[in-house]
């Protein structure tokens, strides 16, 4: 799907060859090759990420304006895009589409996403979607102008057990989303 979509990966350090052969199983389907996009910078749950892709046979792209460990798992890349506002979400809406999956707290990246036709999970596996990202894009700047303000200066509740277990059943669901729109 990365070919037929003409998607330059040159920033990427991995061969085409590479990829391929880690989604070997997709590939000789030719049924699903969804990816998945995550903007990786203070993202709590990159790791649960790369167990549901697993599952999946599912290419993960893990992106971030600094160095991360890396995973050494065939299905990841490891993208580091330059210092700056917004270089990492510029680099995911560049190449996310229909099928894939963005992991993101970043609302407007989301509303990017979406408009390229992917689906947008947050951390929390809260979906964003095409009716509820005007609500949650008004909020944000809402909240930000009564933290300019000083009326609000907390931010939102702890990431939570819940949360996570709720991320993995989001994340299962759009996958198994993705894989029934893919089917003919």
């Amino acid at each position: 799907m990365t070919a037929a979509r003409g998607r330059d990966f040159s920033e990427v350090s991995f061969t085409r060859a590479s990829y391929h052969s880690a989604h070997a199983k997709a590939v000789k389907n030719a049924k699903f090759m969804s990816e998945i996009y995550v903007d990786a910078d203070a993202c709590p749950v990159k790791e649960e990420v790369v167990r549901v892709a697993e599952r999946h046979d599912v290419g993960v792209f893990i992106v971030s304006n600094s160095g991360m460990r890396p995973t050494g798992h065939p299905l990841v890349r490891q993208v580091v895009v330059p210092e700056g506002p917004d270089v990492a979400d510029d680099w995911i809406a560049e190449r996310a589409g229909p099928g894939d999956i963005v992991v993101t707290g970043d609302i407007p990246l989301a509303a990017r996403a979406l408009e390229k036709g992917a689906a947008a999970l947050g951390h929390d596996g809260r979906p964003f979607t095409t009716e509820s990202i005007g609500m949650a894009l008004a909020m944000r700047d809402l909240m930000k102008e009564l933290r300019e303000t000083g009326q609000s200066k907390g931010g939102g509740p702890a990431f939570s057990k819940e949360d996570r277990s709720r991320f993995l059943r989001a994340l299962e669901d759009a996958i198994q989303k993705a894989k029934r729109h893919a089917r003919p």
